[in-house]
């Protein structure tokens, strides 16, 4: 599964999950069989070769409409902030579905 992130730097061991309109790169996660197979970045959130299925965002006030129309599941990462944590957050189910 592919999974959108926006983040504050493209350092992997230093950025931290933004708001939507605060990223400054993208991060896009591929996670098979409970493990990050691999992890690229892009400028553009839409500039990947593979579309991603879910887009992890801060809270529950983001603007989330453009993803919401390509079909991406949105899920909100409450206190979580690094890639490891989303990671980990995501495989036990501890993200949340959008509250509008």
């Amino acid at each position: 599964m592919y999974i959108l992130l926006p983040m504050d730097s493209s350092d992997v061991q230093e950025a931290s999950l933004t708001k939507v309109l605060d990223a400054k790169i993208w991060a896009q996660v591929l996670i098979e069989e409970g493990e990050v197979v691999e992890i690229i970045h892009n400028e553009n959130f839409d500039g990947f070769e593979v579309w991603s299925e879910a887009v992890v965002v801060v809270d529950d006030h983001e603007s989330v409409m453009q993803f919401i129309e390509m079909s991406m599941m949105v899920l909100v990462a409450h206190t979580q902030r690094s890639v490891d944590d989303i990671v980990e957050a995501y495989l036990f189910r501890e993200l949340h579905d959008l509250a509008y």
